[in-house]
C-alpha cells in the first residue's frame, strides 16, 4: 500500500514537471497557419511533427480525412522540402513551425504537447508521425466517429494499437513510389509473430517489441529494439501528458489499453510505412543529424544499415489483407465492439 502511494505520488509529480516542460518549450513554436477557430466541438483532431514528408503527406491527409479527421495540428521541424508551404495551403491544416532540437523536445512531444493542451481538451485526438496509418476492427466501414463513440460508451478513455513495420520483397531502396499513392500497396508485407509482450509495472502498461527490425538489426540485443506498443488515440484532457513518444503516458491508468493474452479490449494497429524507398536517403540524413537516437554506438550502425538498403523479406513475410487478418493473428482485437 505504502509503495503503490509512493509510486502515485511519483508519478503526479513527474506529469507537473512535464506540463511545465511543455509550457516552456512553447516559445520554441512559431505559427505558420493558424485554421483552429475551425474546430467542432466534436472534432477529431490529428496532431504530428513532421520533417520533409512530401512523400507521404497527401496520402497520409487523404487517408485521415476519409476516417473522419476533422482537423490537423502539424509541428513542421525545419523542412526543406515545401512540407510547411504545403500543409500551410491545406484547407484543414494548421501549422507550427520549429526549429530547435528534435530531440531535446522529447523528439517532438513538448510541442505537440502545446497544441493538445490549448486545443485538444475534451477532443479525441490521434497523435501520429507522416509514416503511421491507423487501422482498427471495421475500418473499412466505420470511420474513426464510429470508434470514439463505441469508446465513449464504455467509458474507455484512450486506445491502444502495435506498430507493424511494413516492407517490400526486395532491396528497400529500389520500390518505385510516387506521392499520393496508398504506400501499403508498394509496401505490403509484415512479420506476423515474433513479437513479445512485457508488464511494467511503473507506467502501469505492456511493453511491446520484435518484428522485422528486431529480426535484422537487433537479434543479437532484442531488448534494445524498437518499442512497438503505442496509444495514439485519446480523449484529451489538459491534464494528460505523453512521456516516450506515445508508448506511455500519464496519468498512468491512460496505460490499460492491452490485456494480452486475453484480447478482451478493443485494438488496432499502426502500418508503419518507414521503408519507402527514401529510407535510405532520410537514414543518412540521421547519420548527420543524431535527431532521432540517444545512443550513438548502438543506433548509428543500424541507421547504416538502412542506408544500403537491405531486403527485408524472408519465407515467412506475410501480405497484409485487411483488419481481418490482423484480428486473426492476434496483432488487434475487436473485444465487444460488434
Amino acid at each position: 500500500m505504502i509503495g503503490d502511494a509512493w509510486l502515485n505520488y511519483r508519478m503526479r509529480w513527474k506529469r507537473r514537471r512535464l506540463l511545465l516542460r511543455i509550457w516552456r518549450k512553447r516559445k520554441q513554436l512559431k505559427c505558420v497557419a493558424d485554421k483552429t477557430s475551425q474546430i467542432a466541438p466534436n472534432a477529431i483532431l490529428v496532431f504530428s511533427t513532421v520533417r520533409n514528408e512530401m512523400l507521404r503527406l497527401p496520402h497520409f491527409l487523404d487517408y485521415y480525412r476519409k476516417l473522419g479527421v476533422a482537423h490537423f495540428l502539424f509541428v513542421d521541424n525545419a523542412s526543406d522540402d515545401g512540407t510547411a508551404e504545403y500543409l500551410a495551403a491545406q484547407p484543414d491544416v494548421s501549422v507550427w513551425a520549429a526549429d530547435a532540437s528534435y530531440k531535446l523536445s522529447r523528439f517532438g512531444m513538448d510541442w505537440l504537447g502545446w497544441l493538445q493542451w490549448q486545443f485538444g481538451n475534451g477532443h479525441w485526438c490521434l497523435t501520429v508521425d507522416a509514416d503511421e496509418l491507423l487501422v482498427y476492427p471495421y475500418c473499412d466501414s466505420r470511420d474513426l466517429h464510429a470508434l470514439t463513440h463505441h469508446l465513449d460508451e464504455k467509458n474507455i478513455p484512450t486506445f491502444g494499437a502495435v506498430m507493424l513495420d511494413m516492407y517490400p520483397k526486395g532491396p528497400t531502396i529500389s520500390t518505385a513510389y510516387k506521392a499520393g499513392d496508398d504506400p501499403i500497396s508498394v509496401i505490403p508485407w509484415f512479420d506476423s509473430d515474433g513479437y513479445r509482450h512485457e508488464r511494467h509495472a511503473v507506467f502501469d502498461n505492456h511493453w511491446i517489441q520484435g518484428g522485422v527490425r528486431e529480426r535484422m538489426f537487433f537479434a543479437e540485443q532484442p531488448d534494445r529494439a524498437p518499442t512497438l506498443n503505442k496509444t495514439p488515440l485519446v480523449k484529451w484532457h489538459w491534464r494528460n501528458v505523453y512521456v516516450t513518444s506515445t508508448h506511455h503516458m500519464l496519468p498512468r491508468r491512460l496505460n490499460r489499453v492491452f490485456d494480452w493474452p486475453d484480447k478482451g479490449l478493443l485494438t488496432g494497429a499502426l502500418l508503419h510505412t518507414k521503408f519507402l524507398p527514401d529510407i535510405g536517403v532520410r537514414s543518412s540524413e540521421e547519420l548527420d543529424r543524431k535527431q532521432h537516437f540517444e545512443n550513438s554506438a548502438l543506433y548509428g550502425p543500424y541507421y547504416q544499415q538502412l542506408v544500403a538498403g537491405p531486403d527485408l523479406w524472408t519465407d515467412a513475410s506475410v501480405m497484409y489483407m485487411g483488419w481481418q487478418q490482423l484480428e486473426t493473428l492476434g496483432l488487434m482485437s475487436q473485444g465487444s465492439w460488434n
